[in-house]
């Protein structure tokens, strides 16, 4: 009978989603891992305001261990690795990034699987490729193991030519407990929502595609939801909701028209890069429109199970002659594809798939 690893994720957090967009991602991989019998432990520092704005209790599918955000309570909790058989270090904690990216490598044992899990790795390697000097062009070699939630090929490739010894993308996907169709909420009721946080290399594009599409749309509504857009200009046809809540999501999903899809530069230009929300959305059977990025046809069949468009004025079009059938009959199609081939009971097959092929030779057989 297959023994349960234990796995280890130094991470932005699992608990809170506040200012951390993977958050479901980690919740989804994480409660699937377990469900095949592996325990997990995820460490996670008190930064950002991220413990103040929980939207997860405690599980029972995970341990979550906070630690002060200062180099002596880290170095407490890194005195735990030798109890793991695997020690994944994600990206964008937002505090000793750079400082446990080479400290896992150091000191994992020779029997012990050291994965880098990067959750934006077109912003990673657009880091490493325009600084000569970036620490992680040494340390990333040193990992068995890279897997990303997005990339296809061009990440791979990128990724392979940093030195990385092997590098698999792990996509974004659903998890059908927390993402569902739900009742209708008044308080969501508009004819298009976006979720995201205000980012630097996302500004650009929520301006051209959101908030250009609205002003040349008065008579309709929309709501933007996220941090940090308190003091963006906008028009007066959209309300702006702050952060929301992971137990909102549902309920916005199925409210609004459709909802918008705008990913950040880095991930358009490389593509195969959906969005966890966009599973989410699917999730709850929204109709998406979704800015344009290659490999949008792996993931949904466009106009059948998801709308694309190029630019803002695309997004007015598509929205001007949207009607309620018409986004019911796509957010349907969407639902139906994404519960068929994109779960993360999936993804959790694929990544346990990935652990057992990389794990040291003795640690294999006691396993098999």
């Amino acid at each position: 009978m297959k023994q349960p690893l234990k796995i280890a994720f130094f991470g932005s957090s699992l608990v809170s989603a506040y200012w951390n967009g993977a958050a479901t991602y980690y919740r989804g991989i994480i409660k699937e891992l377990h469900k095949l019998g592996h325990q997990v432990t995820f460490f996670e520092p008190d930064a950002y305001e991220r413990q103040q704005h929980r939207d997860l209790p405690d599980v029972d599918w995970a341990t979550s261990v906070v630690y002060d955000a200062t180099t002596e309570a880290l170095e407490a909790v890194l005195t735990r690795t030798p109890e793991f058989d695997i020690l994944i270090k994600t990206s964008g904690i937002g505090v000793f990034d750079e400082y446990l990216e080479e400290r896992i490598p150091q000191l994992a044992g020779e029997d012990q699987l050291i994965i880098f899990w990067d959750v934006d790795a077109p912003a990673t390697l657009d880091r490493m490729q325009n600084d000569p000097n970036d620490a992680f062009r040494e340390h990333v070699k040193k990992y068995d193991l890279v897997l990303t939630y997005g990339g296809g090929d061009p990440v791979v490739e990128a990724y392979t030519a940093m030195g990385a010894k092997a590098c698999i993308p792990v996509y974004n996907a659903l998890d059908p407990e927390t993402h569902h169709p739900v009742e209708r909420d008044p308080a969501f009721d508009c004819h298009l929502a976006f979720l995201g946080n205000r980012l630097p290399d996302r500004e650009q594009r929520v301006e051209e595609f959101f908030i250009k599409a609205a002003a040349s749309l008065p008579q309709k509504s929309f709501m933007l939801g996220g941090n940090g857009w308190h003091d963006k200009p906008m028009p007066a046809n959209i309300k702006y909701l702050g952060h929301v809540y992971t137990k909102d999501h549902n309920a916005l999903n199925c409210t609004s028209m459709a909802v918008l899809n705008i990913s950040r530069d880095s991930m358009a230009k490389y593509g195969f890069s959906p969005a966890t929300r966009v599973f989410e959305a699917a999730g709850a059977g929204a109709c998406i429109i979704t800015d344009h990025w290659k490999g949008i046809e792996m993931f949904f069949e466009p106009n059948t199970e998801i709308l694309i468009a190029e630019t803002g004025a695309e997004v007015a079009q598509i929205m001007a002659t949207l009607t309620p059938e018409r986004a019911a009959q796509i957010g349907k199609a969407a639902y139906e594809r994404v519960l068929k081939d994109h779960t993360y009971a999936q993804r959790a097959q694929l990544a346990e798939a990935l652990f057992m092929k990389n794990l040291k030779t003795n640690r294999k057989e006691v396993l098999s």
